[in-house]
């Protein structure tokens, strides 16, 4: 018996339709990343232009092109579930995306040994050294260093793969053509450019609304980050960090979860104990990486 993804990859797919329909979905006022994944939960084999007329799906396509084009962005390209370039392991995500923004060479999506690295926005000094010396021994094993381009373990990371000539993706909570931070605005075109950057963030909804509910898009970019790498390592954390979002995504998802070990030494926080029981493995050193990940 075929598949639902089978079926999916035999339909025609209008990519300009798909992204308009996708949008227009995300703009109803109860839309929210559960919501919309229930939705296509509850139609299984249908692509986003079967939920809207075409004609709509049309108009706010052309809404997207023109705004993003008001950015900048004229060529970029899109992931949609039911074609045969969309990654089948992303539907393990928790609340899967249709569709996904990108810019840059979606091959390195495809590469080996794809590794995510995250943490606090707030690092603290030996978090950042910590930082740079795994990620340049990640690189030299040959691993793609996956991260969400935020301040902090973010930003060394991305930083310190590109500066080992290595591979580095972002997975950001803004759409492709927002900037955030704004000083890693040099470092976001550079990687969209030269590597590549990722975006499941709807265009329109994310323009129409106040930072406040845009924040959300945040955490849901965490999900989707865990779903696309084979494993997360987390550098250091807060009890309330969002990194905390991946770990349990990744352990849900079925993907290998590594904690630094210093974070077991830290008094004031109580998450490392409670993921090792539930699967995270400890690093003292690379080769605690390397081993699980042979």
């Amino acid at each position: 018996m075929s598949t639902v993804a089978d079926f999916l990859s035999e339909k025609p797919i209008d990519t300009r339709i798909e992204i308009g329909a996708y949008e227009y979905l995300w703009q109803q006022p109860s839309s929210t990343m559960k919501r919309l994944a229930d939705l296509f939960g509850e139609h299984p084999g249908s692509l986003p232009s079967d939920l809207v007329e075409v004609e709509v799906a049309e108009r706010t396509a052309n809404q997207v092109v023109e705004h993003l084009a008001s950015r900048g962005i004229k060529r970029f390209g899109v992931r949609i579930n039911g074609a045969h370039d969309y990654p089948s392991r992303l539907r393990e995500a928790i609340e899967p995306v249709e569709l996904l923004y990108f810019l840059g060479s979606w091959e390195l999506a495809e590469a080996p040994r794809r590794i995510a690295v995250v943490g606090t926005r707030k690092v603290s000094d030996e978090g950042a050294r910590r930082t740079r010396k795994l990620v340049r021994g990640l690189v030299e094993h040959d691993f793609t260093i996956v991260s969400g381009l935020a301040q902090g373990v973010d930003t060394i990371a991305h930083e310190t793969a590109i500066e080992c000539g290595g591979r580095t993706i972002a997975v950001i909570g803004t759409p492709i053509s927002e900037v955030y931070p704004k000083e890693n605005e040099c470092l976001q075109h550079r990687i969209a450019s030269e590597y590549l950057l990722i975006s499941q963030v709807p265009v329109l909804r994310y323009s129409a609304q106040t930072p406040k509910w845009n924040r959300l898009f945040f955490p849901e970019r965490n999900k989707t980050m865990s779903a696309l790498s084979e494993a997360t390592v987390i550098i250091e954390a807060s009890e309330t960090s969002g990194t905390l979002i991946q770990a349990q995504a990744a352990l849900k998802q079925g993907r290998k979860l590594f904690i630094l070990e210093s974070n077991f030494h830290n008094q004031a926080i109580t998450w490392p104990a409670k993921y090792e029981k539930l699967g995270a493995i400890r690093v003292r050193e690379l080769d605690d990486i390397l081993r699980v990940m042979a």
